[in-house]
């Protein structure tokens, strides 16, 4: 690149050649000397002479910086309605952890005096002093991010958790636990006897209570009444269909107070106790059948007591 200079001054022209790195040199340092130029200039104007700045200036300077600070602000707000936001669903979250932990403890037996769902845990210790940690809007959004996922975690494994102690619960309702006579225990055990009528060995399928006329016979579990009517062998009988093939007889009665059909409930009174049928006096004459097969009533029983 040739640079030709006239000046008045001088006799003749001159010039002066330039080569591309040259070139490039003068104009990064023009661009360098521009750029210093303006950051001197607004660094002045901002910083050491707001006074003598017009009010065209200031009215710009200012508009900018409330603009920037309503940027800030608005930013600021929508986080933080979006942050209260999670928060409120998480603690209607943990209200009902709280109602579905005292279900649980109930469920399972627990105290409610061992947990205190409605209350905050215990907290102390000795103070550790440890450098302060800014908190930004980001990283507190991100941790209520892994909390809220942590908190929908335990949610789903408590409530998975509350169906299978739910359907236990209705499945030891469903099985003869608990003793049809109240007033006395069984005098007859299950097995192998000498038959009272023929004088050899017979196998008994159930076990006898031997307790007065009249005495309440109660279900021993939940079910729907399959027979309630005389029986040559077992007499006046009601038969109780408790689901998964497990059938209670409950024989010899004198008075019958349900009929087929029925939904009973554990406890409920069914019948009383009599002698009718093949029996020899006053007694409950008890069984529990599981697909058809006797089954010793003692063996439920005790499964229930345990």
């Amino acid at each position: 690149m040739n640079v030709i200079l006239v000046s008045d001054r001088l006799a003749k022209t001159r010039s002066i050649m330039l080569n591309g790195w040259q070139i490039l040199f003068l104009m990064l340092l023009l661009s360098g000397l521009m750029l210093g130029a303006a950051f001197a200039l607004q660094y002045a104007l901002v910083r050491f002479a707001p006074e003598g700045l017009n009010d065209g200036i200031r009215t710009l300077l200012s508009r900018v910086q409330s603009d920037e600070q309503q940027k800030q602000q608005s930013y600021l707000r929508s986080s933080l309605d979006a942050m209260a936001s999670r928060v409120g669903q998480m603690q209607a979250q943990v209200q009902r952890l709280d109602a579905l932990g005292a279900r649980l403890s109930k469920l399972t037996g627990m105290k409610p005096e061992e947990f205190q769902f409605d209350q905050p845990p215990a907290q102390g210790g000795p103070l550790v002093a440890w450098p302060a940690q800014e908190m930004s809007v980001a990283s507190l959004d991100q941790q209520l991010n892994v909390l809220a996922r942590v908190v929908n975690d335990r949610s789903d494994k408590l409530l998975a958790m509350e169906t299978m102690l739910l359907q236990n619960r209705l499945s030891s309702k469903l099985l003869p636990s608990a003793p049809p006579i109240s007033e006395g225990w069984y005098s007859s055990n299950f097995g192998w006897r000498i038959d009272p009528f023929t004088g050899t060995s017979a196998m008994h399928e159930g076990i006898d209570y031997m307790v007065d006329a009249g005495t309440a016979i109660h279900a021993s579990a939940g079910g729907v009444v399959a027979y309630a009517d005389y029986h040559s062998q077992y007499g006046n009988m009601v038969e109780i269909d408790h689901g998964n093939d497990i059938v209670t007889r409950y024989a010899h009665a004198s008075r019958l107070l349900v009929k087929v059909g029925q939904v009973v409930r554990r406890g409920d009174k069914i019948a009383e106790v009599g002698n009718t049928g093949r029996s020899t006096g006053n007694h409950l004459h008890f069984e529990v059948r599981y697909k058809g097969g006797a089954q010793n009533p003692v063996r439920f029983l005790q499964k229930a007591a345990s």
